[in-house]
């Protein structure tokens, strides 16, 4: 296929990539015909998965407003994905324009346009990194210079987290960077659950990243060391809806659990 002027001239085009079908799912631009077709395919298996990414989106958004609003003015976004409207920026810097964000993903696409979209903004960064190297990322000078860890941050890992597929390796990544930041810092955390059907999760195979599913409990686990914060581990679109009315009658639907924890 011919390659756009957006793509870098190391990219397989021939494999397609989480990151990208997810800004296909939201509507965005930046994703190639590989990638169209692997999202079609699971749209298939799961009509609902575009709107499972924007109720994911809209409780970045919300878990966001809220760490600004309990004094935080610091994020860290684990697997940021491919920049499209609402990013952790533009939001908190509306609400306090001190804050400070970095970016980090791993997909080079991604990680250029963020880069477009930054230029001009002193306060904010991105980072290609893997989320499996936390202590590469905590020792980046992109980190370093603009994130100071002796105050509080918000370390943002809102549907990155299944992407990574052995259990004791999730729980070391969190670990590291709970550790690694102070008291007052909160940790935001998306994840799908077993109501994923399995074909969905085959049709990742095919992709850069094969994804898994967890478990309440599971998920759960991912906030030892903090103190959740109101309404608890709920389903996405039940974290602090907008408006009551916001939430139907089964939040099931959206099949992501999503939750905001506070280190004492």
């Amino acid at each position: 296929m011919e390659r756009p002027d957006w793509v870098p001239a190391d990219l397989d085009l021939d494999q397609p990539n989480a990151a990208r079908t997810y800004d296909y799912y939201l509507g965005g631009s930046h994703n190639l015909a590989v990638d169209r077709e692997l999202a079609q395919r699971v749209i298939e298996a799961m009509p609902e998965v575009p709107l499972m990414a924007q109720a994911n989106r809209a409780f970045l958004r919300r878990a966001v407003l809220f760490c600004v609003e309990a004094g935080v003015r610091q994020f860290l976004d684990l697997g940021s994905g491919i920049p499209t409207v609402g990013n952790v920026h533009e939001v908190a810097q509306r609400a306090a324009p001190e804050s400070r964000v970095v970016y980090v993903d791993v997909e080079p696409v991604a990680v250029a346009h963020a880069r477009a979209i930054l230029a001009g903004n002193a306060r904010a960064t991105v980072l290609q990194a893997d989320i499996r190297e936390p202590d590469r990322i905590l020792a980046d000078p992109a980190v370093v210079d603009l994130l100071d860890l002796s105050r509080p941050v918000a370390v943002l890992m809102v549907a990155v987290l299944p992407w990574v597929v052995e259990d004791d390796e999730v729980a070391r990544i969190v670990a590291r960077f709970r550790d690694a930041v102070a008291p007052g810092s909160h940790l935001a955390v998306s994840h799908g659950t077993e109501l994923i059907p399995s074909a969905v999760q085959q049709q990742y195979q095919r992709a850069s990243s094969p994804f898994v599913v967890r478990s309440r409990e599971q998920v759960l686990r991912l906030f030892a060391g903090f103190e959740l914060v109101e309404p608890g581990l709920v389903y996405a679109q039940q974290w602090r809806p907008d408006w009551i009315g916001e939430v139907e009658d089964h939040p099931e639907w959206s099949r992501l659990l999503a939750g905001v924890g506070r280190k004492p």
